[in-house]
């Protein structure tokens, strides 16, 4: 039985341009619409047709002021209906599954976790589909699935490779799609997660932005243009382990000797510790006995803090973006090493430079989540994902 968003028909460049403008920014009236995409009337009203006839797009009243005069009657503003529409999104850790519902904007509207036990594919999806019928008990009806993984995905189908899960050649979305008949789209998570700040988040409207994820590993992504950049299967495949921020630093056994893996994941700054004082401890303990002045602590978060800097530095050298966004389960290293991080991003950059729109956010993994449920709006919605 086919899915509503199976049954909305294909959607041409230039109707799929004007869902995108109108999901993205809100209710907009025709003439706006026409203006921001360079469009005659006529030929917006030759695209807006089938969208309204689809239920994708609607009119709405107009929010003060009055209602736009057009061939001689009043017109109307465009929107979409977000919550005509539901999709799920996961995001799979090495241990954890974290499952959200969203709108059509990609609003949380329901959250349900669950401990990922075994990595053998076939229990994997028996969780994933598990969380999505608990998901879909007695919410609301649900168009498509998303799923970020860390790794290298290919066709937004197939988990290539993925170190935390050790898969190689899953075909994750195929096995998922048997067990619930719904739709779904698979996707490299911090691919999933720029796509959602691109769209919905800290990039919305700009031409160059860029997204930096620290945590378990280094994630890079940059927005080209308001797109964002493939990188033609090479994502998740050594950004952070041969980004050389000093070639003096610490050796560890995850990333190259003063790598950017090897100064700023948390599993390297535990690595850190542990060998230099015999104890373990959590990256959260590890903080605060840095912001004490504990001295071993406090040298390998201020070496983390110099090497953040340092990277955040390089990037608005050579991509001059408009703004970066901080993320990941790391960026508590911000609270405690922010003014380390500072200056060395003064120290790397011209005087005359213009300053870094550094924005820092502390994210949960329900926002890896939702950027996969950002995919699944954008390719079975849309067929807008990039090529």
């Amino acid at each position: 039985m086919p899915t509503r968003a199976e049954s909305w028909p294909p959607l041409s460049p230039g109707e799929r341009s004007v869902a995108i403008e109108v999901l993205v920014h809100g209710s907009l009236s025709r003439s706006e619409i026409a203006r921001r995409l360079g469009l005659s009337p006529g030929s917006l009203t030759r695209l807006t047709k089938p969208l309204m006839e689809s239920g994708l797009l609607v009119e709405v009243p107009e929010a003060g002021g009055p209602a736009e005069v057009r061939q001689g009657r009043p017109s109307r503003p465009l929107d979409v209906v977000a919550d005509s529409w539901y999709f799920i999104g996961f995001k799979i850790t090495q241990d954890m599954v974290y499952g959200v519902v969203t709108t059509l904007r990609s609003e949380i509207v329901a959250r349900h976790d669950r401990a990922l036990t075994s990595h053998d594919p076939a229990e994997v999806v028996d969780l994933l589909a598990g969380m999505t019928a608990d998901l879909t008990r007695e919410g609301p009806a649900v168009a498509g699935i998303g799923v970020g993984v860390g790794g290298l995905v290919e066709d937004r189908a197939v988990v290539g490779e993925s170190p935390f899960l050790g898969w190689r050649g899953v075909p994750l979305a195929a096995l998922l799609e048997e067990r619930t008949g719904l739709p779904v789209v698979v996707e490299n998570d911090t691919a999933a997660f720029v796509e959602a700040e691109t769209w919905f988040g800290a990039g919305r409207g700009l031409d160059r932005f860029v997204v930096l994820t620290i945590g378990a590993g280094i994630g890079y992504g940059l927005v080209l243009g308001g797109r964002r950049v493939p990188y033609a299967g090479d994502e998740d495949r050594g950004f952070g382990r041969h980004w050389i921020l000093d070639p003096h630093g610490p050796l560890t056994p995850d990333g190259r000797r003063g790598s950017a893996v090897s100064l700023l994941t948390i599993p390297n700054i535990r690595y850190q510790v542990r060998a230099a004082t015999g104890r373990d401890r959590t990256y959260e303990e590890i903080l605060a006995a840095a912001a004490a002045g504990e001295p071993m602590p406090a040298r390998v978060v201020t070496e983390a803090g110099r090497a953040l800097g340092t990277l955040v530095a390089q990037i608005a050298n050579f991509v001059m973006p408009e703004k970066i966004l901080l993320a990941g389960e790391g960026v508590g290293l911000m609270k405690v090493a922010g003014d380390v991080v500072d200056e060395a991003i003064r120290d790397n950059r011209h005087p005359r430079a213009a300053p870094v729109g550094l924005e820092t956010r502390v994210s949960d993994f329900h926002d890896w989540a939702r950027g996969a449920a950002v995919l699944a709006i954008q390719v079975l919605v849309l067929g807008a994902a990039q090529e």
